[in-house]
């Protein structure tokens, strides 16, 4: 099969490389997250105006590049190889794909927003009790005249510290764990009752507990049918684990680099690491790690428009798979440098951390072995 990237696409990745080389350099991103706001808004100005990237995977109606996930994927990469720590996966991926897949006058409206870098969207669908079932929802939104009233409590909601809009999934009908009654909304993230407690995350980022407290929206913030937003909402994070899964690729790349050059510069009896050979077998390994989970990544990424239990299947082993290479890559690099791989000052070690948040984003390794093995029983 043939994986060869067009040559707009290897344009997207050449720029937004050189970019990122001259702007995000690992002295520049902890300065970023030292920072107030944990981030410099004038990157994501420059890759919106400047570069023109978010606008890549939508449509040309929109005031976009005509591309679509593969686009995704090649931004989603690079951004990995920074560790950067832009809003990219939940504006762009997950809130342009619900906007696309919806439509409307919502989506006519915000996503020229998106494009241009004015509006940032936070994903809002993690609650305390859980775990991965998308559809184990506590929030509720209920009628209110023309509208709804939310009220609820989402995790660990990335991004949300900077975003202008909150894609929200709350339960409009059904018990707790029903696959209908689920909706799914697009609101104000400033909207009177949204109160949020903001803090960084391990991996630099920086996340919200968001409490919706009688929030009351309109109607033409729900996207799609009341109640029947799940299917929606399983592609829109399986797309978004494929993004991840690309970031992924980004990180490992990055980590298995910088533990090849380490092991050309640390001196032990006399000679430099890398001549062992039980060093050049582990950093083979490395590599090999990181080659397949880019398999299977673009594997996914080609399966995304199957039916959905052929989709959610693909999803699964690549996240699985990626999983494991964050987990063995990660680890072999700290071993290999040593006490100082854990350190603050050194790069590796923030690499490995964003590595060992990517392996339950979206779900474990555990958790998608179950959903294969599940979908393979229906099957």
């Amino acid at each position: 099969m043939d994986f060869t990237y067009t040559e707009t696409q290897e344009m997207i990745r050449d720029t937004l490389a050189r970019f990122l080389m001259d702007n995000y350099d690992f002295d520049k991103r902890q300065k970023m997250i030292a920072s107030d706001g944990g981030r410099d808004p004038a990157i994501w100005q420059s890759i919106a105006g400047e570069l023109g990237l978010l606008g890549a995977a939508f449509g040309e109606e929109y005031g976009g590049l005509g591309g679509g996930m593969t686009e995704h994927v090649v931004i989603m990469e690079e951004l990995g190889k920074a560790i950067a720590v832009e809003p990219y996966l939940q504006t762009a991926v997950i809130g342009g794909s619900a906007l696309k897949s919806t439509g409307g006058p919502l989506a006519e409206a915000v996503i020229p927003q998106i494009i241009s870098g004015e509006a940032i969207i936070a994903f809002a669908y993690a609650e305390p009790q859980g775990r991965y079932n998308l559809a184990n929802l506590t929030t509720t939104a209920k009628k209110d005249g023309s509208g709804y009233t939310l009220n609820g409590h989402k995790s660990v909601v990335y991004t949300a510290p900077w975003a202008t809009h909150l894609l929200v999934t709350a339960r409009t009908g059904g018990g707790s764990r029903d696959r209908d009654g689920i909706s799914l909304f697009l609101i104000d993230a400033k909207a009177d009752g949204v109160v949020k407690r903001d803090y960084p995350t391990n991996d630099g980022f920086m996340a919200s507990e968001i409490y919706f407290e009688n929030v009351a929206v309109g109607s033409d913030a729900l996207l799609g049918d009341e109640g029947g937003a799940l299917p929606l909402i399983e592609l829109i994070v399986d797309e978004a684990t494929v993004a991840v899964c690309s970031e992924a690729v980004g990180v490992t790349t990055r980590l298995h680099a910088d533990t090849l050059e380490y092991s050309k510069q640390r001196q032990q009896f006399g000679q430099p690491i890398g001549r062992f050979q039980v060093l050049q077998h582990r950093l083979v390994d490395m590599m090999m790690e990181v080659e397949q989970a880019k398999s299977m990544t673009l594997m996914a990424m080609l399966r995304l428009d199957l039916p959905a239990e052929e989709r959610m299947a693909a999803v699964s082993q690549a996240k699985a798979k990626v999983g494991r290479a964050c987990k063995f890559v990660g680890q072999n690099a700290i071993q290999t440098h040593g006490g100082i791989g854990i350190t603050d000052e050194l790069a590796v070690g923030h690499y490995f951390k964003r590595a060992t948040m990517i392996e339950n984003q979206f779900g474990s390794i555990d958790h998608h072995y179950v959903r294969l093995e599940q979908l393979t029983l229906a099957a």
